[in-house]
């Protein structure tokens, strides 16, 4: 590509307000550097020997010795676009002495845009919002970095990965090579983001308890339409895919944003079966399809385009939704909904998910979003730097604390017990935090920014935002539901990948379609046996035999 297009492609701070690029205008720009990054030695910390401009050392501020400038493929949200005037970069630069350069993506298509720019060679430096498992197909093309080459560069990584003991989920993040690709959010105690939020006060109206099970809710639900008849009182707002996926591990299956590679561990076989053909699989839409054939399920939130809640959230103001998908920051919007509609005396409570038939089982310990750094980043020559900015960002609980609630003393203060208090000027209205202020820390200085913000968080940060009710709804979870054990590692080589993406895409494609079929009645359950069948036909044992083979190699380098 020519310079020109590197130059072009590198956003300096008075561009961030210009708006995200378009696909062919990012397509056309280059990452800086050329050239393919060079095999390392396999192995924790057995990258090559870098020089370090300035020693990094766990819980203590880096900073470049000269100053930096490192790309960073950012995500606009349409809610909260980036503005020139947001202080958040100004503060990272004078701390670390690292200059962002961006390359704006918007949050609408923003997975398909980065697979094109990464597979295209023309992604910056830093790709941030990485989920465990996206980062296997580029793994696979190495068309990014292994970092577990250089963990020896990254103390705060290393230090929390120990303290709150997570190594060996981190091993379960490595591919056919032996090597981890992206390092992930680091969660100091990990409870499901999304499950149901409740109408509590309704609920105890017509003698309903908090559901503990999935049959109690059906029976929740059953007595409030009973109560309000024009109402649908179930809805997810995620098109369903948020409620099947965490409904799905107390069905003994995965479903939804959790389906994954669709590979589901039976320990009595000892080996991978397709979750989408279990039992498991179909109770639980015959289970959702009764719910809809009641009455009791809000068909539309299954239906229409993930807005994040937005439609739901009328409806929760309505009064025609009582229970409802959602995150802790869902319990604030449904309550801003309620109170704008004049609706009084109502509680909302964020319940632990449902256990069911398989019993109290609920996701099992995970991260939360990451980093990978492209191919090309191993040739720039301040790469240890590169290591060195991302540790302290994403691990250092200075940096973490930076991103949430901004500068303490200028934005807020924190008393002897822990307790944050925005100053009186500053208010963040996501959160409903200090309304009275003027200027919000998220929209109009970008921090609290969901590029980083949540990404590795200690009990404490976590809390620290969140409203009380989010403290007993982690204790709840911890202490009633079970984590289900992770599955055997299964990393496919590049020829497997490349297989079984032909096969898993069109599998998948028939599996959300029928799934939603069923669960709305557009097909009838006695059809179950004939769509497993057509799976078959599209391939799925060879699918399965990837998988198993995989499964098997693995199993056998660990022995």
């Amino acid at each position: 590509m020519a310079r020109a297009g590197n130059l072009a492609g590198r956003r300096t701070r008075k561009a961030r307000a210009a708006g995200a690029l378009t696909l062919v205008g990012a397509l056309a720009l280059a990452a800086c550097g050329g050239g393919g990054g060079e095999d390392t030695a396999a192995g924790d910390g057995e990258g090559a020997e870098l020089e370090c401009s300035a020693e990094s050392v766990a819980d203590e501020q880096w900073k470049a010795a000269e100053p930096r400038e490192f790309s960073l493929l950012w995500t606009d949200w349409a809610d909260f676009p980036i503005k020139d005037s947001w202080e958040f970069f100004d503060e990272i630069e004078e701390r670390t002495n690292v200059k962002l350069n961006l390359t704006n993506i918007p949050f609408s298509d923003a997975t398909e845009k980065r697979s094109l720019l990464i597979s295209a060679g023309d992604a910056p430096q830093i790709i941030p919002l990485v989920y465990t498992g996206e980062e296997r197909q580029f793994a696979a093309s190495g068309a990014v970095v292994p970092l577990s080459d250089y963990a020896d560069y990254m103390p705060n990584f290393q230090k929390y990965v120990d303290e709150w003991d997570l190594r060996d989920m981190v091993d379960d993040l490595r591919q056919e090579d032996g090597k981890y690709y992206m390092t992930p959010g680091l969660q100091e105690v990990s409870v499901p983001t999304f499950t149901l939020i409740i109408r509590k006060d309704v609920f105890d109206e017509v003698g309903a308890p908090a559901p503990e099970t999935w049959e109690d809710l059906q029976e929740g639900m059953e007595l409030i339409k009973a109560k309000y008849p024009d109402s649908t009182p179930l809805a997810d707002g995620f098109e369903g895919q948020s409620m099947i996926n965490y409904a799905a591990h107390a069905f003994g299956t995965v479903g939804g944003w959790g389906f994954g590679d669709g590979a589901w561990w039976d320990k009595d076989a000892n080996e991978f079966v397709y979750a989408a053909t279990t039992d498991g699989y179909k109770d639980m839409v015959t289970y959702f399809a009764g719910l809809n054939e009641a009455g009791l399920l809000d068909s539309e939130s299954f239906t229409a385009a993930d807005d994040g809640g937005g439609t739901v959230t009328e409806k929760f103001a309505e009064e025609k939704v009582f229970a409802a998908s959602g995150g802790s920051w869902t319990v604030q919007e449904f309550a801003t909904a309620l109170d704008a509609a004049g609706v009084t005396d109502y509680e909302l409570v964020q319940i632990a998910p449902p256990a069911g038939p398989a019993g109290d089982f609920v996701e099992p310990r995970n991260f939360w979003n990451g980093f990978m750094l492209t191919k090309d980043a191993v040739n720039d020559p301040n790469f240890c730097d590169l290591l060195h900015f991302t540790d302290w960002l994403y691990y250092n609980p200075e940096a973490r604390e930076l991103i949430q609630w901004g500068v303490e003393g200028e934005h807020y203060t924190k008393d002897a017990e822990g307790k944050y208090t925005l100053e009186p000027d500053f208010t963040l209205a996501n959160l409903n935090l200090n309304p009275s202020g003027t200027i919000d820390l998220k929209k109009d200085l970008g921090y609290a920014n969901d590029v980083f913000a949540g990404s590795t968080e200690s009990r404490a940060l976590k809390e620290s935002y969140n409203v009380p009710a989010f403290v007993e709804y982690i204790d709840s979870v911890q202490s009633t539901r079970t984590p289900r054990d992770p599955f055997p590692p299964h990393p496919l080589d590049e020829t497997e990948l490349e297989q079984a993406s032909l096969l898993s895409t069109p599998l998948k494609d028939t599996v959300d379609t029928a799934t939603l079929g069923f669960v709305l009645g557009q097909k009838d359950l006695s059809e179950w046996d004939a769509y497993v069948s057509g799976l078959e036909g599209q391939g799925l044992s060879s699918y399965m035999d990837l998988i198993n083979g995989a499964a098997e190699r693995a199993a056998g380098n660990d022995g």
